[in-house]
């Protein structure tokens, strides 16, 4: 089941991501938080329409005055707002971050069927390598517990909050299903004790040591390590959902992702042992090139098997990039998809972040799927409040000058109580309603 996060009203080109190459090129520009939020109900609504099940994450509550106060600015919310504003503007840049929408990022998530207990396993991620995302899990956390309660998940904490535990989520693992059960692939960035390459331009944000933590505390059965190339991360693939997609038994990775040339032959191995034969399609350099990977964001696609057959869900600008589309073209004529949609997601895009990049994959059983808190479904009814709901409450347009407006503080409160009545998620799920 994919869980889309809902664009917050926040939603605003600050360039805070070092690495991302979208982000940094936009910051600074007008945003257009109601805009991006009806393009991300609309992608929702895409896939679900593709009858697959689609939920819902809620925005988190931003800015983060609490921690503006932790670090000196004092006073009430307009006072505060105003000195940082004039004293530190990329501190309130980032405590009013709509980051929390990349629920890619959000955790990473065990199926029951490929843990020892037999039980659904979160960790929130720790996104320790940036200020602004550091600030996401303590609330991530409660969101996932609220949504997913009874005994049959597990809530973990996040890993250790710094650099030799940075954790960045779903962003940097992949499960694959073959016939005797689920392997996960978990991708990361640099060792952070075990010496060994590392990218020197751009910072390697997932460690091997907290992808074996996940691995460990998770009791995870399969699982598989590979190192993501770094000169790919140097090249502004900051995630390893920038060079590769993959589900179930299909797998989309371009021929540089990873540092090891016998990457993809011990996936196929671990995948083989389960019983599975995987279906790999391989973009090669020739045909596009890491940087036009960045640039396109192919890889941040969703990889779905529908009723219909595999279906790669891709930014539009996959069929604007002529050499991109050429790559999908050729997917579909080799049968590895049996079509490619695109969809408008330019507002998510321009910060860096395309399909997959909203979507947090949770595998459930029918009877786990039955667990889940029901007001963050995206039903049809759902999609409809949520439309005339954004439609009231967020900005058309929002500039960097906009965040220290006391009276789009409110605005936010205001909207983000009537969402915890609208997704039933009760009075006490923001910090500002306890």
């Amino acid at each position: 089941m994919n869980f889309d996060g809902l664009v917050g009203p926040t939603h605003n080109y600050a360039g805070l991501s070092h690495g991302n190459v979208a982000s940094r090129t936009h910051g600074g520009q007008p945003s257009r938080p109601r805009e991006a939020a009806l393009q991300g109900l609309s992608k929702m609504a895409h896939v679900r329409d593709l009858g697959l099940p689609q939920g819902i994450l809620p925005p988190h509550a931003r800015p983060r005055l609490d921690v503006l106060r932790a670090l000196g600015f004092l006073g009430d919310d307009a006072e505060v707002l105003r000195a940082v504003a004039d004293a530190a503007p990329h501190l309130l840049a980032a405590v009013s971050s709509a980051s929390p929408m990349w629920t890619a990022n959000a955790a990473t998530v065990s199926a029951s069927a490929d843990t020892l207990d037999g039980r659904v396993h979160f960790t929130p991620a720790n996104l320790a390598s940036t200020f602004h995302r550091s600030l996401e899990p303590e609330h991530t956390g409660r969101a996932l517990r609220r949504i997913f309660p009874g005994e049959v998940f597990v809530h973990h904490d996040p890993l250790p909050g710094m650099g030799a535990f940075g954790d960045e989520g779903a962003a940097n693992h992949t499960r694959f299903v073959a016939r005797r059960g689920g392997l996960e692939l978990h991708v990361f960035g640099r060792s952070a004790f075990g010496g060994g390459p590392a990218p020197t331009r751009y910072p390697a944000r997932q460690t091997r040591e907290a992808s074996e933590a996940l691995v460990r505390r998770h009791g995870v059965r399969s699982a598989v390590l590979i190192q993501q190339a770094t000169a790919a991360i140097d090249a502004g693939v900051f995630h390893n959902d920038v060079i590769s997609v993959g589900s179930g038994d299909h797998f989309l990775v371009h021929e540089r992702a990873f540092e090891a040339e016998d990457a993809l032959a011990r996936v196929r191995q671990a995948f083989d042992a389960l019983g599975g034969e995987l279906q790999v399609f391989v973009v090669r350099d020739r045909d596009l090139s890491v940087a036009e990977a960045v640039t396109t964001y192919l890889f941040n696609s969703q990889l779905l098997s529908t009723p219909g057959g595999w279906v790669l869900v891709a930014p539009m600008e996959c069929a604007e990039d002529p050499r991109a589309r050429a790559v999908t073209e050729a997917m579909v004529a080799e049968g590895f998809v049996a079509r490619v949609e695109t969809l408008d997601l330019r507002q998510s895009m321009h910060n860096g972040g395309g399909p997959a990049c909203l979507r947090l994959r949770v595998p459930l059983t029918d009877a786990e799927r039955a667990e889940v808190h029901e007001g963050c479904v995206f039903t049809p009814e759902r999609e409809a409040a949520l439309r005339a709901w954004v439609t009231e409450h967020y900005r058309e347009e929002l500039r960097p000058a906009d965040l220290a407006d006391p009276a789009l503080t409110d605005e936010v409160r205001t909207a983000l109580d009537e969402l915890t009545q609208l997704l039933s998620l009760g009075s006490d799920f923001y910090p500002f309603q306890r």
